[in-house]
């Protein structure tokens, strides 16, 4: 396999890897194709090298800097903004974490929360509250450990992380 078959490779893997995080296929290429160009790119670039609209090329670009993924560059000499991909790994997974987080976690939080005022006075009832409340505990503690992990020192993640696959 040749360095461009590998390239296609990773990016078409990339991408269909987000779809099971619903995350549009599309922005995950171009994070893909970011991550592994060794120097910035154009939209322009972005376009051409993955076949997609000026549209889907702005609009992705800017869902992945408001992510914290990538980076945007402007170049005077050329006239020209160009984009560049975090690729430190462990703050790649740390905003992954922060944007699923206030995506879909923390909303979650809010309607558990707003239904623990549910008033237990019947077998039904008790039940709903109790799975609500087994959930709401749950979730809360995820938070809090999300919350943690995203404070913590990255080396000490990988030093346990490591141990622990080994």
């Amino acid at each position: 396999m040749d360095i461009q078959e590998g390239q296609q490779k990773f990016i078409e893997s990339w991408g269909r890897l987000a779809g099971s995080w619903s995350i549009p296929p599309a922005m995950a290429q171009m994070h893909a194709l970011l991550l592994i160009a060794p120097e910035p790119l154009t939209a322009e670039q972005v376009k051409a090298q993955l076949d997609i609209s000026s549209g889907n090329v702005s609009m992705n670009l800017r869902a992945l800097m408001e992510w914290g993924l990538v980076y945007r560059e402007s170049r005077v000499s050329e006239r020209k903004d160009v984009y560049f991909a975090e690729k430190d790994m462990w703050t790649v997974v740390r905003q992954i974490i922060i944007n699923r987080k206030k995506k879909e976690l923390e909303p979650m939080l809010q309607v558990l929360d707003e239904l623990a005022a549910v008033q237990e006075n019947c077998p039904k009832s008790e039940h709903f509250c109790a799975v609500v409340r087994d959930i709401r505990t749950f979730s809360h503690k995820a938070n809090q450990t999300l919350d943690t992990l995203v404070k913590t020192d990255p080396g000490w993640v990988m030093r346990v992380f490591l141990n622990m696959v080994r």
